[in-house]
């Protein structure tokens, strides 16, 4: 028996598909969570939730003191590199470690199935994590990845190196990755789980990597401290 779409992804998916028919445009201020709650008949913490995930997701955006927002289009850089973090940092003379926050398997949103190219409902893992170099925290990452890919490896492989655990158990290689980064403040959450002060500058990270048969593999957003990290692009002529 497939598993029952929480409530809060039902509401996520709403949100979603009243911004892509135009109902909200680009810009928008949206209700408040409190009417947002009394419209869907549900707690204020489930909309919250909600809307949270749209945030991280970059279709919504909060402004200090006046709201939440339809995102506006950004300026996009396509980037190479399709490293993994942990080989990010043992490159650097560093030592990688990540802290599980949350692990479970849930039926993936209308923008998880989207970037993976599976069905809306089917099965994905949701992994939160904070990634460390020499004990520091770096970045909140929130990764989706489908469930059918990772079957028969156990959570202490995938958390540890996913990218080095698919090569070698499943010869699955990271081949290309579609990115997208944009500036933001760090909120009150993520400056408690980054070790920063809200309202310090996070850098955001959303991307979709794909195998060498060009199949979506993993889904993730990323928010890392910005005065910890940083991006390069290296052109060519």
């Amino acid at each position: 028996m497939p598993k029952k779409t929480p409530v809060y992804i039902r509401i996520h998916n709403d949100i979603r598909n009243r911004i892509e028919s135009h109902k909200w445009e680009v810009g928008d201020k949206i209700p408040s969570e409190r009417d947002l709650a009394i419209d869907f008949g549900v707690s204020r913490m489930t909309v919250r939730q909600a809307v949270q995930s749209l945030v991280e997701e970059g279709i919504l955006e909060r402004k200090v003191g006046s709201g939440t927002f339809v995102s506006r289009e950004k300026v996009k850089e396509k980037m190479s590199g399709i490293q993994g973090f942990t080989d990010t940092i043992l490159q650097q003379g560093r030592v990688p470690s990540s802290k599980v926050m949350a692990y479970h398997v849930k039926p993936a949103s209308s923008s998880e199935s989207d970037k993976l190219q599976i069905k809306e409902g089917a099965e994905v893992l949701k992994m939160e994590r904070i990634r460390f170099a020499d004990d520091i925290p770096i970045c909140y990452e929130v990764a989706s990845i489908p469930l059918a890919i990772i079957k028969n490896l156990n959570k202490k492989q995938i958390t540890q190196s996913l990218y080095h655990t698919l090569k070698n158990e499943k010869n699955i290689s990271i081949k290309r990755a579609e990115q997208t980064v944009s500036a933001m403040l760090a909120s009150e959450s993520t400056a408690e789980l980054l070790d920063l002060k809200k309202g310090e500058a996070i850098l955001r990270l959303r991307q979709v990597s794909f195998d060498q048969m060009n199949q979506p593999i993993e889904y993730v957003r990323t928010q890392y401290a910005g005065n910890r990290f940083e991006f390069y692009l290296e052109a060519k002529k």
